[in-house]
C-alpha cells in the first residue's frame, strides 16, 4: 500500500493498423496545414482561456468554469518530427484531460540525459526542428547543418499550428515554453542559441550567461525575436498559455530577464483584442513568492508533494499549478495521490509527466524501465480524469480550501483535503489508510453523501443527510490507498 505522508518485411505495408496510421500521418503533415492556411485572420478568439473572474485560481475557458489536469509527455511533441501528435492527442481526450506541455526548440537533450529512456526531448541526430532555420553550413552538433538565427523554420511553424490547432479541436490548452536553462554543458552544446551551432558570428557564452539582460552579447535580440515571432504566429489560437522559462532557478537564470521577456510577450500583444496567459515557473517543492511579476496569472511549481505552496502562494489570486512530476518512483498511485491533494488544496492545474509516451508509442504504451526518473500510465490518465470529472460535478468556482470540516475519524496516517463551499457542497479527499469512520462538523440542513473510487471511477455508499447541525459520522468504504467523498446540500 502506498504511503500519504507530508514528507522505438513486406506484408506489414498491407496491414491495416499500418495502412491507417500512414493516413493518420499524411493527414497531420498535409492536410492539416492546408486547412490552417484557409483560416481567416480574426484575431484571437474572444473564448481564449483566461483567469474566471469570479475566482482567479482557476480558468474560464469556451464560457466554462476549468481546471486544467493531464499526464503528457515529455515536451516534445513539436520540435521532434518523429513524434505523432495526433495519437498522443487523441489519447489525452481519450481520457478526458485537457492540458499538455510543449517546449519551443530553443532546448533540447540527448537520448539518456536524465536517464530517460526514449526521451521525447531528444529528436534523433539532425531531426530537431526550432523556430530558427537551418543554414547551408554543417556542423550542428547533433546532426545537419548549422542554423541562422535571422532566418525562420516555416516547416516548424507549420507544425506548431497544426499542433495547437489539433489541440483545439480536442478542447486541450497548450501551455508553450519558450526557453529552458542549460543544466550542464553537454546540453548548451545542443542548442541552436549556442555560437558553436549558428552562423550568425555571436561571441561564446557561458551557459549561465544565456538567461541574463547583460551577459549573453547580442543573443538577447534572438531571444525578443523568436519570442515576438511565435506571439504573432499563434495571435489567433485561445487555447495556449505562454510559460516564459522552464525551471529558471536553474542555471543562472535573471528574474530581470523573465520581466523583460514577460514584456516582449504582453508587448506583442499590445494590439490584439485578447492576451494570452502568461506563466511562471516558480521552483521545485514549494516556496512563498514575494515579488510577483504583475503580467504572470499562473504560477507553476514543480515536484509539488505535498501541496503547501498552494495556501503560501493562494493569496495572490491567480492559478497556482503543479506542471511537473517525477523523481518519486514509477507508481501510479504516487502521482494519482499528488494530483488529488494538489487540486483539492485548491490548485487548478495538475501535469502529471508521463513517461509512457515516446515517438513510436504516442499512445502511451511505452513499457518504460525502473530507472525512468517518474511514471505514466493508461490506468493513471483514467484516474486523473476521474478527479477532473470530480471537480467538475461540483460548482467549484464557489469552493475554497477548508481546514476545518473534517474534525476526527481519520484512521492511522490517512490525511483530509478539503475544499467547500460552507453548507452547500463539499469535496474530501482521504489518502492514507484502507477505511475510517469520519467526523465532519456540518451545517443545518438535508445533504446527499457519495463516496468516489479513486481507482476505478465508481461512486458507491450515496447516502441522504436530515442533519440538525454539528458533528456527523460517516462511515466510508473499504479501499486501496485513497478515497474521495461528495457532499451536496440539497432541497429535501
Amino acid at each position: 500500500m502506498a504511503a500519504c505522508i507530508n514528507h522505438a518485411d513486406e506484408s506489414i505495408l498491407l496491414h491495416p493498423i499500418f495502412f491507417a496510421m500512414m493516413i493518420r500521418k499524411i493527414y497531420a503533415l498535409f492536410v492539416v496545414p492546408a486547412i490552417l492556411t484557409l483560416l481567416p485572420n480574426r484575431g484571437l478568439d474572444a473564448q481564449a482561456i483566461a483567469l474566471h473572474p469570479e475566482n482567479p485560481h482557476y480558468f474560464l475557458y469556451h464560457g466554462k468554469a476549468t481546471v486544467l489536469i493531464t499526464s503528457g509527455e515529455h515536451y516534445g511533441a513539436v520540435l521532434n518530427p518523429d513524434f505523432d501528435y495526433i495519437t498522443y492527442l487523441d489519447e489525452l481526450a481519450s481520457k478526458g484531460l485537457n492540458l499538455t506541455r510543449t517546449f519551443s526548440g530553443s532546448y533540447a537533450e540527448l537520448g539518456g540525459t536524465f536517464q530517460i529512456s526514449h526521451n521525447t526531448l531528444a529528436p534523433a541526430p539532425g531531426k530537431l526542428l526550432s523556430p530558427w532555420a537551418r543554414s547551408s553550413e554543417p556542423g550542428y552538433r547533433n546532426g545537419g547543418n548549422k542554423f541562422d538565427l535571422q532566418k525562420w523554420d516555416d516547416r516548424y511553424f507549420t507544425r506548431l499550428k497544426a499542433f495547437i490547432s489539433a489541440a483545439q479541436q480536442r478542447n486541450i490548452i497548450v501551455e508553450f515554453t519558450f526557453f529552458c536553462p542549460f543544466y550542464e554543458d553537454t546540453l548548451w552544446t545542443l542548442s541552436p542559441m549556442n555560437s558553436l551551432n549558428n552562423i550568425n558570428g555571436l561571441k561564446r557564452l557561458s551557459r549561465n550567461d544565456v538567461y541574463t539582460l547583460h551577459k549573453n552579447g547580442s543573443l538577447l535580440q534572438y531571444q525578443e525575436k523568436m519570442v515576438s515571432k511565435i506571439v504573432q504566429e499563434l495571435k489567433d489560437f485561445g487555447n495556449v498559455m505562454y510559460e516564459i522559462c522552464n525551471e529558471p532557478y536553474f542555471g543562472g537564470v535573471e528574474l530581470a530577464w523573465q520581466r523583460h521577456i514577460a514584456g516582449i510577450i504582453r508587448d506583442a500583444e499590445k494590439d490584439f483584442s485578447a492576451r494570452h496567459l502568461i506563466t511562471q515557473n516558480i521552483a521545485n517543492g514549494y516556496s512563498k513568492i514575494e515579488d510577483p511579476i504583475p503580467a504572470v496569472s499562473v504560477f507553476n511549481f514543480h515536484y509539488a508533494w505535498p501541496p503547501v505552496t498552494v495556501a503560501l502562494n493562494y493569496h495572490l489570486q491567480k492559478v497556482i499549478g503543479d506542471n511537473e512530476t517525477g523523481f518519486r518512483g514509477n507508481s501510479d498511485s504516487t502521482y494519482r495521490m499528488e494530483g488529488w491533494r494538489f487540486i483539492l488544496a485548491g490548485g487548478g492545474l495538475f501535469n502529471n509527466l508521463d513517461y509512457s509516451f515516446t515517438a513510436g508509442h504516442e499512445k502511451g504504451d511505452y513499457a518504460y524501465p525502473p530507472t525512468q526518473p517518474g511514471g505514466g500510465s493508461a490506468a493513471l490518465r483514467n484516474q486523473l480524469g476521474w478527479l477532473k470529472r470530480f471537480m467538475e460535478s461540483f460548482d467549484f468556482i464557489h469552493m475554497r480550501p477548508d481546514s476545518t470540516t473534517v474534525t476526527g475519524g481519520l484512521p492511522g496516517n490517512a490525511i483530509a483535503q478539503t475544499l467547500s463551499e460552507t453548507g452547500k457542497q463539499y469535496a474530501i479527499y482521504i489518502c492514507g489508510s484502507r477505511q475510517g469512520d469520519l467526523e465532519l462538523t456540518l451545517p443545518a440542513g438535508n445533504y446527499t453523501a457519495e463516496w468516489l473510487n479513486t481507482l476505478t471511477g465508481q461512486y458507491s455508499g450515496k447516502r441522504s443527510l436530515r442533519h440538525a447541525g454539528g458533528k456527523v459520522m460517516l462511515s466510508s468504504p473499504e479501499y486501496t490507498d485513497d478515497i474521495a467523498l461528495r457532499i451536496i446540500k440539497t432541497n429535501r
